[in-house]
């Protein structure tokens, strides 16, 4: 696959220095050296350029995406369902009960591995490059990058929504939970709210409250492990199902965690024969994408 970026009139009459180029086109620094020592370096209209030439407006700059190697076992078993793919980026729709990459406890078995399965039915690389992870017992969505220049830029702008169900029934409207999170001396895998924790914020809204449970759309601000787990435990109102932090599980097997929306930006363009056109200078255009609440959420209000 390769990827293809014009030079604009804005370069001027005197043109740019390809690596200066490269950097508004958000190539990291891993990308240029793959490139350069793996598959074949650049070129300007099919020409070999050397990073401390020049290219000019009209000139098209274009280079091969470095040639992969590893990625886990494929499983083909393992259905995987994507909810939003293009050119750079893929969102798959997880259920609950999957881990999301293979781990000492969970060797194998693995949206990772369902994915390199289809991948590689597709003729795509298998290696899976999660922008953003969710945990084995909550649903819902997780992105990933399809290749290695797309990776940097979708982590930059993500905005993610979850939608939680906590026990008691908590006062309808917004809500902060503001509150920083740390380690729990007594677990491997465990946090709580701690004075020695990295901040942690999340903004809710409360909108249903019945039948002794609380539905709320989370955005955590911040990312912290377990962050919504934690700060709605903290609080006195652990997640339903969250047995991990003092929830209860004679509703729900598990924690009544959904991520429900993904929101993130890519580049502008169009599809060619052999790769991808960006448009130059370098625009990104916002996708949302959202993921319906699974029946075992949806019952506890039934």
């Amino acid at each position: 696959m390769r990827l293809y970026f014009p030079v604009p009139p804005e370069a001027g009459p005197e043109g740019v220095l390809l690596r200066n180029f490269l950097r508004g086109c958000a190539l990291s620094t891993d990308l240029l050296r793959g490139i350069k020592f793996h598959s074949g370096g650049f070129l300007a209209d099919g020409k070999p350029v050397l990073a401390n030439q020049r290219v000019y407006p009209g000139q098209v700059v274009s280079f091969a995406l470095p040639p992969e190697e590893g990625g886990c076992l494929p499983q083909p078993e393992i259905p995987v369902q994507a909810a939003y793919e293009d050119f750079f980026a893929i969102v798959l729709d997880k259920p609950a009960g999957l881990a999301v990459h293979p781990t000492l406890n969970y060797p194998g078995g693995t949206l990772a591995n369902g994915y390199a399965a289809r991948q590689l039915a597709e003729g795509r690389s298998p290696v899976f490059r999660p922008v953003n992870r969710i945990d084995k017992d909550t649903s819902g969505l997780v992105l990933a990058a399809q290749n290695p220049y797309a990776a940097p830029l979708l982590a930059r702008h993500v905005e993610k929504l979850y939608y939680a169900v906590v026990e008691g029934e908590l006062p309808l409207g917004p809500g902060v939970i503001d509150a920083p999170i740390g380690r729990r001396a007594d677990s491997i895998i465990g946090r709580c709210v701690t004075p020695e924790g990295k901040p942690s914020r999340t903004e809710y809204t409360i909108i249903k409250a019945e039948r002794g449970l609380s539905l709320a759309a989370c955005v955590p601000v911040t990312g912290r492990t377990h962050q919504i787990r934690v700060h709605f435990a903290s609080i006195g109102h652990p997640l339903a199902g969250d047995d991990l932090y003092g929830g209860r599980r004679d509703r729900i097997g598990r924690q009544a965690l959904h991520c429900a929306r993904q929101q993130f930006q890519v580049p502008q363009g169009r599809p060619v024969a052999d790769g991808f056109r960006v448009d130059t200078p370098l625009r990104l255009a916002p996708v949302t994408v959202e993921s319906p609440l699974p029946p075992d959420i949806i019952a506890l209000f039934s």
